[in-house]
């Protein structure tokens, strides 16, 4: 039998690190090693981005995991991180404790990644906050990810509009304010998306702190304001207080602004934008949407910063332009002067050769090495002794 890998992700919400538990599955079923995925009960949506083979086990903590792994020694691989004293049962009972860096440690306390014996980076800018925390045993190549579009979303699929909210059921206010929203919901019309006069820029993302949105427009905003033939399109669902501060940023754009909430099929909505705008960079880690855009043939715009000076390949899938929190605006101005005159799209040919670094073939090949460098270390079980 093939050996296992114990992958951990208790996240309720599908997202990112979701999307990303899902291709490292499906990279490691490609060279013969099998995912038991540790979820959350709530998680319904995994069954629809999973192998066929890999087995859910659903459990509320990291202390129930413990009950359902053999005796012998395992490979765990955590998307998120528990702390010492909620993995230490595992490293006692000799499990081999390893974890991805979704974010970059830049400003925030490396205390989370401290347990576990070998951490992998999904970019290069993620790696580099590593190496600047001086964590120890950094595989030491980022592994980037796909771009995975495969049943979500075709041409001709309409796009309705969506709630703009994701009510954290673990906050009272939310709870409140969730069930209130929901009443309001039932009753509303939900027009299905059309594109309009214009030049379309778009948002593609959960509307998350580490984003940045409302602070990326506090700037942006006034600049858009200052040029009609720009809309933007908001689809991606936050939580109540992001939501709110995102639409007072935008509000110098009155009716060039709308939300159509979280989006499953987002390879439609990519087809229908003109650009993908990211938010700011320091807090990102990875940016799959950025992936997913470039691979439906939507440019980016970006600030030209990591870890997007490493998914966007400048005047060929998007454009660059300087933080505006140093140039108030200014560089970004003189884009949108230049997309007025002359628009930018991407020529498949050129592009080949970057796009091709976030290909399925390209990210199982980056794991296979990953699976060497683990199995040099005794990581990996032996086929005749593997776990479960």
């Amino acid at each position: 039998m093939a050996p296992v890998c114990y992958q951990v992700n208790l996240q309720r919400g599908l997202g990112g690190g979701e999307v990303y538990t899902a291709f490292f599955a499906r990279a490691l079923e490609t060279l013969g090693v099998r995912t038991v995925l540790f979820a959350h009960p709530d998680a319904s949506f995994w069954e629809r981005h999973l192998p066929a083979t890999t087995r859910v086990i659903p459990v509320q903590r990291i202390d129930a995991i413990g009950r359902h792994l053999p005796s012998r020694s395992c490979w765990l691989a955590f998307h998120t991180p528990g702390s010492e004293a909620e993995v230490a049962p595992l490293r006692r009972a000799g499990h081999r404790l390893t974890a991805f860096a979704h974010m970059p440690l830049y400003g925030r306390d490396p205390a989370s990644l401290r347990p576990y014996e070998m951490l992998f980076a999904v970019s290069g800018h993620v790696l580099a906050s590593l190496r600047a925390a001086a964590m120890a045993d950094v595989y030491p190549e980022p592994l980037y990810g796909v771009a995975q579009l495969e049943g979500r979303g075709d041409e001709d699929e309409p796009v309705h509009a969506a709630s703009p909210y994701a009510w954290d059921p673990r906050k009272l206010r939310d709870r409140l304010f969730g069930l209130g929203y929901r009443l309001y919901d039932r009753r509303r019309t939900r027009p299905a998306y059309a594109r309009l006069p214009g030049i379309t820029l778009g948002i593609v993302s959960r509307l998350t702190p580490i984003k940045q949105f409302p602070l990326l427009f506090r700037h942006l905003a006034p600049v858009l304001a200052r040029h009609p033939r720009f809309r933007l399109e908001v689809f991606g669902a936050g939580g109540y207080a992001s939501v709110r501060d995102l639409r007072r940023a935008l509000s110098p754009l009155r009716e060039r602004v709308r939300f159509w909430g979280g989006q499953t099929q987002v390879g439609t909505v990519y087809r229908r934008l003109d650009y993908l705008m990211t938010g700011l960079p320091e807090k990102e880690a990875l940016g799959l949407n950025v992936l997913e855009a470039q691979a439906c043939g939507c440019p980016v715009l970006a600030v030209e910063a990591p870890p997007f000076t490493e998914t966007v390949a400048p005047e060929v899938t998007g454009l660059l332009y300087p933080d505006p929190r140093s140039d108030r605006g200014a560089g970004f101005e003189r884009l949108l002067l230049r997309l007025a005159s002359a628009p930018f799209r991407i020529e498949r040919a050129a592009a080949a050769t970057h796009l091709a670094r976030f290909a399925p073939e390209a990210f199982r090949a980056r794991v296979a090495g990953l699976l060497s460098w683990l199995g040099a270390r005794g990581v990996l079980p032996e086929r005749e002794s593997e776990c479960g």
